[in-house]
């Protein structure tokens, strides 16, 4: 009897310790993480899961507010997760387009960073229409190089020329014409970046699942995919 309790000792301390180890990559080093909108179409879909690499920029240590030493910076061309500013509570991804310094500028769909066109291979558009002023852009109008003659009229595909500012980032979806992003909501600070996705480690068709079962609307092709 006391050779049994051991044994089951045993195995309850090797659950925990494997459950701990578990908790703790997870908070540290991989996260699965879930697109839920086509914001990123076509470099992701919706109902891909992602392994998501929060090592590379630095962890936090949950119940700490330490972060372990970054391995990298957030790069422009980079696909980030990250907590938006307006909305705390959630994880969204996006691409990196601005780093500290950069000036940016959307003239008809085209993107300028520091004059330059930005090649963007990934970005998709769906909208050739024109778009009319947002009022939601009008944030920008405090990070202008200099202020418009007639007044600042941000659209969703014309505006700036903004600068970044220190520890911060400007992020846009590649489903151009359908993101919500920072020319809405601003730039991303640095310490809310999460980390960086990795692979696909599976996808599925949520609306084909309920015409034809998940194994047929999964996306096997799609798993192992990487991230870029």
């Amino acid at each position: 009897m006391k050779q049994a309790f051991q044994t089951v000792g045993r195995w309850v301390r090797s659950v925990l310790v494997a459950l701990v180890l578990l908790n703790l990559i997870r908070a540290v080093g991989i996260e699965a993480f879930k697109i839920p909108t086509g914001s990123m179409e076509g470099t992701l879909l919706v109902g891909d899961f992602l392994f998501v690499n929060k090592l590379v920029y630095g962890a936090e240590i949950p119940g700490t507010g330490v972060r372990l030493p970054a391995l990298a910076e957030p790069e422009r061309g980079d696909v980030v997760v990250f907590t938006p500013p307006h909305d705390p509570q959630r994880s969204y991804v996006k691409r990196v387009v601005g780093v500290p310094g950069d000036t940016l500028e959307m003239r008809r769909k085209t993107l300028l960073v520091n004059g330059d066109t930005l090649s963007e291979p990934y970005v998709r558009f769906i909208d050739e229409q024109g778009d009319a002023v947002h009022p939601r852009m009008r944030w920008q109008a405090r990070h202008l190089v200099a202020p418009p003659p007639g007044g600042y009229r941000p659209t969703r595909d014309t505006w700036g020329p903004i600068v970044v500012p220190d520890s911060s980032f400007f992020v846009l979806g590649d489903n151009r014409d359908n993101s919500e992003d920072s020319r809405y909501w601003g730039f991303v600070p640095r310490d809310a970046v999460r980390g960086r996705p990795w692979r696909v480690y599976f996808s599925i068709d949520s609306e084909g699942t309920q015409r034809e079962g998940w194994l047929q609307a999964a996306r096997w092709d799609r798993i192992g995919v990487p991230v870029d």
